[in-house]
């Protein structure tokens, strides 16, 4: 039997830092599960200088996942006033509560998979929510990318129907390499300072965030039962590394999160945990015409309508 979510839903930062660690029960239950070597995740517990502090969980070596991390941190503190204006928080003081998720698999043939949901409250007493989750296939397949984005996009209707155009654009804008020119993969949908009171009430922006990383944990299941066993071959091992060259490029210099992380002093380790366990770089890497990885390039950018055609079938 499937280990249950907390869904109790009141306005007080006690309960969602106890939903948030719920959740990472929950989820760890389901990876290990769509894993199904028996592998378990391995937990790191730390503290925060501020207060508070976390539990990182890595799964290693596992079946179908390489290497897959899901982090849980309550924290509180003060950043400097530099950190403050750089990360457009309203005060310096702080509490941060939140799961970030990001699982590289071992198949190329399974894409690399990224969620997080979090809630925070300044000093002032500004509180708001944010997360998001995207899938980063190594070869794009489109009935699956579809698929993935029409899951997302019935979650959102739930709650709001502005909500998936409006997060799915924030995606495309957000997880995307401009030194590159493309996305990290085929998108999802991001989102940040849903601010209680001015976005909607707390319940209802909180049951929105317990949405989004339910859906992920049952999407991504069954995406990675779908693809396991598919074949392939070494050239397309080797294309999965460059392109998790690519995610990590997008991690370190990019990533809010990241940056976060850092400049309030958080476990290196644990903000680290989403890079690849191996990757490539290679000096003017290019893919040979009409290949499937050039296939898989020509997806890579913004503006593609993933749940067009449901939107023409509704």
């Amino acid at each position: 039997m499937e280990s249950p979510i907390d869904c109790t839903v009141s306005p007080t930062r006690t309960l969602v830092e106890n939903w948030m660690r719920s959740f990472q029960d929950w989820l760890c239950y389901r990876l290990e599960l769509a894993d199904g070597s028996g592998v378990k995740f391995v937990e790191t517990t730390w503290e925060h200088a501020g207060g508070g502090g976390g539990r990182t969980r890595v799964l290693q070596q596992g079946a179908v996942l390489e290497k897959g991390g899901v982090a849980f941190s309550a924290v509180t503190g003060e950043v400097t006033a530099q950190a403050a204006q750089a990360l457009l928080l309203p005060d310096r003081r702080y509490f941060a509560t939140g799961v970030s998720v990001v699982q590289h698999p071992r198949s190329p043939r399974v894409p690399i998979s990224h969620m997080n949901v979090r809630y925070f409250e300044a000093g002032n007493g500004e509180a708001w929510f944010g997360g998001g989750l995207d899938l980063t296939p190594i070869y794009v397949d489109e009935a699956q990318a579809r698929w993935f984005h029409e899951q997302i996009r019935a979650v959102c209707q739930r709650h709001d129907p502005t909500y998936y155009p409006r997060f799915k654009q924030w995606a495309d804008e957000y997880f995307y390499l401009p030194h590159r020119q493309e996305t990290r993969g085929v998108g999802g949908i991001f989102f940040d300072r849903l601010t209680v009171g001015r976005n909607g009430s707390f319940d209802e922006l909180f049951a929105f965030v317990q949405d989004v990383g339910e859906v992920y944990g049952r999407a991504y299941g069954t995406i990675m039962r779908q693809n396991r066993d598919l074949p392939y071959t070494e050239r397309e091992k080797q294309w999965q590394q460059v392109r998790r060259s690519r995610y990590a490029e997008f991690n370190l210099a990019i990533d809010r999160g990241t940056r976060f992380g850092l400049e309030t002093g958080g476990r290196t380790e644990s903000i680290l945990m989403s890079l690849p366990p191996q990757a490539e770089w290679h000096y003017n890497y290019t893919v040979e015409p009409g290949s499937p990885e050039e296939a898989t390039q020509r997806w890579l950018r913004q503006g593609v309508e993933w749940a067009a055609v449901a939107d023409a079938a509704a």
